[in-house]
């Protein structure tokens, strides 16, 4: 408290004891003048010490109140980040049970030069190789992309035929599957309606064919599908129908589920893009596919124990709502890029795996139809492939 808060009273500064304080000069102005005097003119202020005028304007300040608005807004969006990245970190503590490695229902996505005429007899021999001794039974081989109006040229995949049968005879045990897919409106206006039943029907209509060229399932990968999307599941549908008509898989890259609830909401809202799916919606797919493949990477996690946490929480939620009777995979990051969404020093192949076991441990030990899934053949690197064999394939 200073001086003028002390109630007409200040200090001595030798003494330190109360000295009455004189009558300011504004006190002595509170007698009235008379009637007819004239008002004193106004003296102009004191030059500063650089000769200008000093400036008399009041100085800005921000109302107490819009100051404690927003610190509480920052608070409102920092303390519940806080709480969350807390909680995947101690989803990342624990030790994984006994017995939650492979099934031997694993699966990789490779590109398209395998059927476009780029690979050779000798990297088949290569790849049968690289597969030996591991959980591996599906192959996603890139066949599209689908064209816009759900058609897929034939010149697409010119090799299909010779990839499946030369597979079929050196390694018998591993399924090929065409992996298609395709930008989606609404956020992406100018790419595939799946609203338009003649889009539907043409994507239908491009299975029978692809399964034709000697597939043995079909891979979907549809994005950004948004949670409730219904005439994805009117797709799914439709699809199912062809593929068991064929003894064929139907399988699907599936969007990450809400870390939080409703939280495909409020990402939406503040960003234009959901990128989540509901617990719910994520059950209606699974239901409707023979297999289903979390894409549980670009995650935005900037550590591995908060990646491993994240995905340890997805394996749960996705694990609590797929029935028995379909594959349940986690895919795994064969990649290294840095960008908005991963950052490949927290991605890494051992810090999924430990979180794909604590989460199959914690939920559902025993799941028979559960696997992995690598993401991407040509990005992968040495360190990649041991790391999924050591700590998942032994």
């Amino acid at each position: 408290m200073d001086a003028r808060d002390s109630g007409g009273a200040g200090t001595d500064g030798e003494t330190g004891e109360l000295t009455p304080r004189p009558p300011a000069a504004a006190d002595a102005t509170r007698i009235p003048p008379a009637p007819d005097a004239e008002p004193a003119p106004e003296e102009p202020p004191a030059p500063d010490e650089a000769g200008g005028p000093v400036d008399t304007r009041p100085k800005r300040r921000w109302p107490r109140t819009l100051r404690r608005t927003a610190l509480a807004l920052v608070l409102l969006l920092l303390l519940p980040t806080l709480a969350a990245e807390t909680a995947l970190r101690l989803d990342y503590t624990g030790t994984p049970g006994r017995g939650t490695h492979t099934r031997n229902r694993d699966a990789i996505w490779l590109g398209h030069a395998w059927i476009d005429g780029r690979k050779t007899d000798a990297d088949v021999t290569a790849l049968v190789g690289r597969l030996r001794d591991t959980g591996i039974r599906d192959l996603y081989v890139h066949a599209g992309p689908l064209e816009h109006d759900g058609t897929l040229p034939e010149s697409a995949y010119p090799r299909a035929r010779w990839l499946t049968e030369t597979l079929r005879r050196r390694a018998p045990h591993i399924r090929v599957q065409a992996w298609l897919g395709d930008e989606v409106a609404p956020e992406k206006p100018y790419a595939m309606h799946l609203e338009r039943p003649g889009t539907r029907s043409a994507v239908v209509e491009s299975t029978r064919r692809i399964l034709d060229a000697g597939f043995e399932g079909a891979h979907f990968d549809l994005e950004p599908l948004h949670s409730g999307d219904r005439d994805y599941l009117a797709l799914l549908d439709a699809l199912r129908r062809v593929t068991r008509a064929r003894h064929a898989v139907l399988s699907v890259a599936a969007h990450q589920i809400d870390p939080l609830p409703a939280f495909h909401s409020f990402w939406g809202t503040v960003t234009g893009h959901p990128k989540w799916w509901s617990q719910a919606y994520f059950g209606q797919v699974a239901r409707r596919v023979d297999q289903i493949a979390v894409m549980s990477y670009d995650t935005m996690q900037p550590l591995q124990s908060l990646y491993g946490g994240y995905v340890a929480q997805q394996t749960s939620l996705a694990l609590e709502v797929t029935p028995e009777s379909t594959d349940l995979l986690m895919g795994l990051p064969f990649y290294h890029e840095n960008r908005f969404g991963h950052w490949a020093r927290a991605e890494t192949v051992p810090a999924a795996v430990r979180g794909v076991r604590l989460g199959l441990s914690r939920t559902d030990r025993d799941r028979a139809r559960f696997g992995v899934a690598l993401y991407v053949d040509f990005a992968a690197t040495e360190a990649d492939w041991a790391a999924y064999r050591e700590d998942w394939a032994r």
